[in-house]
């Protein structure tokens, strides 16, 4: 695969994104705080069967640009549907976790036309604290993730989410993280965006999507006080089918790529227009 990352041109700067495979579209962003990498274990899956997989950075993350001042749900969902536009392949499945699947599901119900499909790892498609509780989270933040302990503390939050199974590069992948958190812009860009984020924004736009979607929650997924009910939740919400993936916590991408990429698979496969065609010789072409 190649992981040389590319930039797409946007009104407040670039976002980095790699483009690996070829055949139906896969567009895949991580969450907040998150690298690209984070679908290392999915990605190849996907690719060695047919579709082509591309996977952005978050602004101001990775090694996408630290000089936006626009940040959120919306916001990301304008640079994936910009990214299908850009990469003239759509209409595209977007695959988000976290606030990427967030976005992915707002960019769904503002050009329907260029998203054939949603896989939702972890996402949040409502608001679950108060407006009270959001003001004092987002002073939180302001302290927590700033100054030189704020990428320790984001690293240290991301490992106590990321319950039960562990990848056998989860350590690499959180230092990865850390370091990331520690280049010039990087820390600021992230605290900029945990005060900005605000899922009613999705909320109010689920009565508009009709793309078919797949929603992947972890059984210990901490951000949700009952994981199972959120998902039975959020599929009845989007007519969605969903996956409880058994012990992995917000990432079950990373922790648990086994079940997910079969699942994501059998998903695309299941789409309008089928699964692609198998290359000469019976494999598929990355």
């Amino acid at each position: 695969m190649d992981m040389t990352p590319r930039l797409l041109q946007r009104p407040e700067g670039a976002i980095a994104f790699t483009d690996s495979g070829s055949g139906p579209l896969v567009v895949a962003v991580p969450g907040m705080g998150d690298l690209r990498s984070t679908y290392d274990d999915v990605a190849p899956a996907l690719v060695d069967e047919g579709y082509r997989v591309v996977v952005a950075d978050l602004r101001g993350h990775g090694d996408s640009d630290t000089t936006f001042t626009s940040h959120g749900d919306d916001a990301t969902g304008a640079d994936l549907l910009a990214l299908v536009e850009h990469l003239d392949a759509g209409p595209a499945v977007l695959l988000g976790n976290s606030m990427g699947a967030s976005a992915a599901v707002w960019a769904a119900a503002e050009r329907p036309e260029l998203v054939r499909g949603l896989v939702l790892v972890s996402p949040f498609l409502r608001e679950t604290v108060g407006p009270a509780a959001q003001r004092l989270l987002r002073v939180l933040y302001r302290v927590l993730f700033a100054g030189p302990w704020g990428a320790a503390a984001w690293a240290s939050y991301y490992s106590s989410i990321t319950k039960g199974r562990r990848s056998p590069r989860h350590a690499e992948h959180v230092a990865a993280v850390r370091a990331a958190m520690r280049r010039p812009g990087h820390l600021r860009s992230f605290r900029h965006l945990a005060v900005a984020l605000d899922h009613s924004v999705v909320e109010a736009r689920l009565d508009e999507v009709t793309t078919p979607a797949l929603v992947v929650v972890g059984a210990l997924d901490p951000d949700y006080p009952d994981p199972a009910a959120e998902l039975d939740r959020m599929t009845a919400a989007l007519g969605a089918d969903g996956l409880l993936v058994p012990e992995t916590g917000h990432y079950p991408q990373h922790q648990a790529p086994d079940v997910v990429a079969p699942a994501v698979l059998e998903f695309l496969a299941g789409l309008p227009g089928g699964a692609p065609r198998p290359a000469a010789g019976g494999g598929h072409r990355a």
